[in-house]
Formats: C-alpha cells, sequence, structure tokens
C-alpha cells in the first residue's frame, strides 16, 4: 500500500529526526499537556477562524496547549507518515475519508469507538463513512451534497414538475427537456463515471476483479448512450474530469434545464444573472439503490499512531471541540460547506428555506441539502495504487460507448481487462 511504502521510506528520516528532537524531559508537574493538530490547506482564509477557536479552548484549559498547524494538501501525507515513523505524530488530523480508510487499513490510526461519547452529535451517515473494517477511525468534520437546481420556465415548457426520485426519472426528463424544448437537460459528471456507477449499487470490482463489464453495468451504459443520442445531455465537456464550469456557464445562459450540484452554485447564479436566479427553483437530489445521496466528499479529524493512550481522553475532548455543533456551525458558515451534526443541521442558517417559501433558490438549496445530509457518503475505491490512471481507462471506455464510437460491449470488456492486469498485482 502507498502509505506502507512510505512509512518505511521514512523511517531512516525518522531516526535522524528522533536524534535532532531528543530533550530532557520537563519534570515540572504543572507542565500543560500539548495537543497538536494538523489540517491541509486551509490558511490564509480560515486563520482568524483557528486562532479564535484555539484562544477559547485555552481560555477554558488552562492545562491545556493547543498548537494548529496547516500544510498543502499535497505534501499533508508525507509529513504525517514521517512523523509517525519518527514516533512524534501530531495529536489530530485533518484527512478525506479515502485517506483516513488507506491509512486505518495500514495500521497509522487508531480506533476512536472508546471516546466517542454515546449521544454523539454527528449524524449516523457520517460516522458510516469513517467506520472501517467495523471500527470507527475519526470525527466528522464538514461534507457536502447536491441538490437538483432547475430552471421553472425549461421544466414547464417540458411539463416537469414532479422532482425526479431516480436516476432514471434524471435521465427520462433529460430527453423530455429536449424533446419539448430543444435544450439539454442534464449534464451529468460522466467524467466521474465510478462514483456515478458506485451511487446506483454497481460495485467496479468484486473479490479482486474489475466487474463493469456486467450486465447491470452495460445497462447503464445502455441508458446513458440513449439519453446522449437524445440530446438530452449538456455535450459541453461531458467526460472531462471537472465540467463545472460548463455546466454553470451553460445553465446562466438558459441553455440547461437542470444542474446538479452543491447547494453553493446557487451563489454564483444569484451573482451572475438575476433573470436566471429568479427562474431557478430547487428539487432534491434523487437518492440512489444504496440509499446515498449525490455529492458527499467528508473531511474528518483522525488520531495518528504513536499518540500515548495516556493523552488519548484529552485530545478526544479537544477533537469534540473542533467538531462540535457550535464550531461545524461557524466553520460551515465561512467555508460554504455542509456541517456534520444534527444541531447545526437544523439551525435556522441551513432551514430557512422551504419548497413552498418565497425565499431564494439559494436558501431553498440549503434547506434540502441540510435534509439531505443523513444520507450523504463518500463514494471512492479503495487500495488502489496509481487508481486515477485506471479511471482514466474506464472513462474513455464509457465515452466510446455512450458516443457510439464503439461497441459498448467491446470497449468495456477491453478496459476491465486492463484493470485486472493492475489488479492481479495487488492480490
Amino acid at each position: 500500500m502507498k502509505f506502507r511504502r512510505l512509512f518505511v521510506c521514512a523511517f531512516s528520516l525518522a531516526l535522524v529526526l528522533l536524534w535532532n528532537l531528543a530533550s530532557a524531559a520537563d519534570a515540572s508537574t504543572t507542565r500543560r499537556q500539548k495537543i497538536e493538530f494538523w489540517t491541509m490547506s486551509l490558511k490564509p482564509k480560515f486563520i482568524p477562524y483557528f486562532q479564535n477557536l484555539v484562544k477559547e479552548y485555552e481560555r477554558t484549559h488552562p492545562q491545556i496547549q493547543v498548537e494548529w498547524v496547516d500544510f498543502p494538501w499535497d505534501i499533508l501525507q508525507l509529513k504525517l507518515i514521517t512523523s509517525i515513523a519518527a514516533g512524534t505524530p501530531p495529536s489530530l488530523v485533518n484527512l478525506s475519508v479515502p485517506w483516513a480508510e488507506e491509512m486505518a487499513r495500514d495500521g497509522l490510526l487508531q480506533p476512536v469507538d472508546r471516546l466517542m461519547p454515546t449521544s454523539n452529535p454527528y449524524t449516523q451517515g457520517a460516522l458510516n463513512d469513517l467506520r472501517f473494517a467495523g471500527k470507527l477511525y475519526a470525527f466528522p468534520h464538514y461534507s457536502n451534497v447536491n441538490v437538483v437546481a432547475y430552471n421553472r420556465q425549461i421544466l414547464d415548457a417540458a411539463g416537469i414538475h414532479a422532482a425526479p426520485k431516480s436516476m432514471d426519472d434524471l435521465l427520462a426528463y433529460a430527453r423530455q427537456i429536449y424533446a419539448k424544448t430543444g435544450k439539454a437537460g442534464y449534464a451529468p459528471a460522466l467524467g466521474k463515471i465510478d462514483g456515478f456507477m458506485m451511487q446506483e449499487g454497481l460495485p467496479l470490482i468484486v473479490n479482486g476483479k474489475a466487474v463493469f463489464n456486467s450486465p447491470a453495468h452495460m445497462n447503464l451504459i445502455a441508458k446513458l448512450k440513449q439519453t446522449y443520442q437524445a440530446n438530452g445531455f449538456l455535450k459541453d465537456k461531458l467526460f472531462a474530469e471537472d465540467n463545472f464550469p460548463a455546466v454553470v456557464d451553460a445553465y446562466l445562459g438558459g441553455r440547461l434545464g437542470m444542474m446538479v450540484s452543491a447547494p453553493t452554485a446557487l451563489r454564483r447564479i444569484q451573482a451572475d444573472s438575476k433573470e436566471i436566479y429568479a427562474q431557478t427553483d430547487i428539487f432534491p437530489a434523487p437518492i440512489g439503490p444504496t440509499g446515498i445521496a449525490d455529492g458527499g466528499w467528508m473531511f474528518n479529524f483522525a488520531i495518528p499512531k504513536g499518540v500515548p493512550a495516556e493523552k488519548l481522553p484529552a485530545v478526544a475532548e479537544f477533537a469534540l471541540y473542533l467538531t462540535n455543533d457550535v464550531n461545524q456551525l461557524s466553520f460551515a458558515k465561512i467555508a460554504n460547506v455542509m456541517p456534520t451534526t444534527k444541531k447545526a443541521l437544523a439551525d435556522s442558517h441551513f432551514q430557512s428555506g422551504d419548497a413552498h417559501s418565497t425565499q431564494g433558490a439559494a436558501e431553498k438549496a440549503q434547506t434540502v441539502a441540510a435534509n439531505s445530509m443523513e444520507y450523504s457518503r463518500s463514494l471512492y475505491v479503495a487500495g488502489i495504487d496509481d487508481y486515477d490512471e485506471l479511471r482514466r481507462f474506464l472513462v474513455k471506455a464509457v465515452e466510446a460507448s455512450v458516443t457510439g464510437k464503439r461497441d459498448p460491449q467491446t470497449a468495456m470488456d477491453e478496459a476491465v481487462a486492463i484493470w485486472n492486469k493492475k489488479l492481479v498485482g495487488i492480490r
């Protein structure tokens, strides 16, 4: 595994660090316990937020000294592995769910089940996101979830008035919108087809082998191809890794009926086109057959291997403070993300709009998203080095299949064969 190899490579450097860091222990019985927590890429925007948070905690916990360290996301992993190898890990580290899963699997994180209070504040969905091999490995922080923003004029002209209940509904709406209005109906992120499949209950790998050429997967490909050929999709950057800018531009230009996105996109619509914003309303994004809402990607605070057992209660208390209702709500307002605690999601900041209110689409989007957060999960494929390269083969096969450039079964069979050559070396 990637983290295991980094751990071995970092060991020699760790010996040097230990030599340089060695010092006489302070014998004073009144010495404050230090809690060092690491975040990724949160400076400079969140400096005032975390400085105030630390100051308040130290005021109410005079026996604790808190130090906040922020690293760019692309170097945090190596810094963390090196510190664990040196025996000087931070007390807490900010991770994405895929990073937490891999580090937990490699034995580099400590389970937190015994440190979590019975009446913890988090949604069950957030806790499920951080449970690996039956153990809980982190304290949930923030995430997101998508909503369906739609142009009322376009959907009215297409004769659509009810929220889509499934992916099949979204695809059918997309075809109907084009047939009735000549405009694209839907702009899925097919450059992230792996998450698209998983949300539909279609795993990419089973028992160590790629299976995305199964009849069920091919049925989904056929539906995508049908919608593409019917011009239901916005074709701008349809298979790009990030098609969001193209989607927003098309929606702002009145060329797209439905925009599936995080609630923050509605502020962009509001700022850039008052006319389009006035015609915008919100549907919940359909929950897939897995019971998972689209758009989740949670960050969390984990306790690395090597944090002494006697320090864990104090570390856990601080982790619960970092991620409590009040602090999550404050952070969510600044960062324009969704909290993962039940009380924060129930706050009026997120519950100020509803389907029958006269408030704007942005407020409605926050309410709809908050009510979907219980179903928000991070969808990813675990345990494969160089996964992005493999995903590109999958995306190319799907693109060739959906656009009619190749026979779908042949294209998907070939992509599965490429994946399985790589997976053989992992098993």
